[in-house]
């Protein structure tokens, strides 16, 4: 079981290493004399970065997520942080360069990013990658998440907190899938959104036992 848990609720990690230290190109000298403070699993503690990240890229799922960013939309954060979560391969920002990365908690060091400057360039990433493009919304004859066959290859395209997915972007999606809701609210937070659409990617097609749980 993960909680979900904001920044001051990250565990403190591990002081200096006690011992020998190991031989292993692996390991940052710095974090090893220390300590490793990150918001990382325990088999990443001391390991630089860029060791992480090759370790992560040998094990990345093929499905990828988008978001739209033409309003600074303060989610974004928050879709990098469960991207990384779940593996995703890749985040694309269309739209604006810029992002809130606070949510991210630094795991956009660790998931890779990509930038768009529209979606008429996202459209041509994803046919020149066989990737279907899914976007999610509540929108009217959209096509329940919980039903759909979700393809392996995908990108899983979400719009704005608040107007959801814009006419362009409905206009280079191969589908519109909603998610089920039960209460009065219109809609959900575009972050929560993302996180629900990712793990049904991941209980159709990720391996069972093959996370960190």
């Amino acid at each position: 079981m993960c909680p979900v848990s904001d920044e001051a609720e990250v565990p403190p990690g591990v002081g200096p290493w006690d011992g020998p230290w190991p031989d292993d190109p692996r390991y940052d000298h710095d974090l090893l004399a220390g300590g490793d403070r990150r918001n990382v699993v325990d088999r990443y503690r001391y390991w630089t970065t860029e060791a992480i990240v090759a370790d992560l890229d040998r094990r990345r799922h093929p499905f990828h997520v988008a978001v739209e960013n033409w309003q600074h939309d303060f989610n974004i954060g928050s879709v990098v942080r469960t991207a990384n979560a779940f593996l995703a391969a890749e985040v694309h920002i269309v739209g604006k360069r810029r992002w809130n990365r606070r949510g991210a908690m630094v795991t956009d060091r660790y998931q890779h990013l990509r930038h768009h400057a529209d979606l008429d360039a996202l459209a041509a990433f994803a046919r020149e990658h066989g990737l279907q493009v899914l976007g999610i919304d509540n929108l009217p004859g959209a096509v329940p998440l919980e039903t759909y066959p979700l393809p392996r290859a995908c990108v899983l395209l979400f719009g704005q907190e608040g107007p959801g997915l814009s006419e362009a972007a409905r206009e280079h999606v191969d589908a519109v899938l909603s998610i089920a809701q039960f209460g009065s609210t219109r809609s959900i937070n575009a972050g929560a959104a993302a996180a629900i659409a990712m793990h049904a990617w991941v209980r159709t097609h990720a391996t069972v036992g093959a996370g960190h749980g």
